[in-house]
């Protein structure tokens, strides 16, 4: 496991801890050979599916919605530079 997933999954606050043990678990999924890119479909699929079930598919559809203005504005874009 890398260091930063370590330290956010023995984190108090629950929300970086998940976040530590779902970059622990794609960790472990590369490294037994599956490619990035199925790993992020199959946390994509999990993902919505718990959400569905949750929430149901309207509110799904709504989070996924705003999910295109976020993604233009860089939010998930990993080591950009702030102008």
């Amino acid at each position: 496991m890398h260091p930063e997933a370590r330290e956010l999954v023995e984190s108090e606050d629950k929300s970086f801890k998940a976040l530590g043990l779902i970059l622990a678990a794609w960790d472990e999924g590369t490294e037994n050979g599956v490619a990035s890119e199925q790993m992020a479909y199959a946390a994509l699929f999990a993902a919505l599916t718990d959400l569905v079930s949750m929430y149901g598919e309207d509110a799904v559809v709504d989070l996924a919605r705003g999910l295109e203005r976020r993604l233009m504005q860089g939010e998930f874009t990993l080591g950009r530079v702030m102008q």
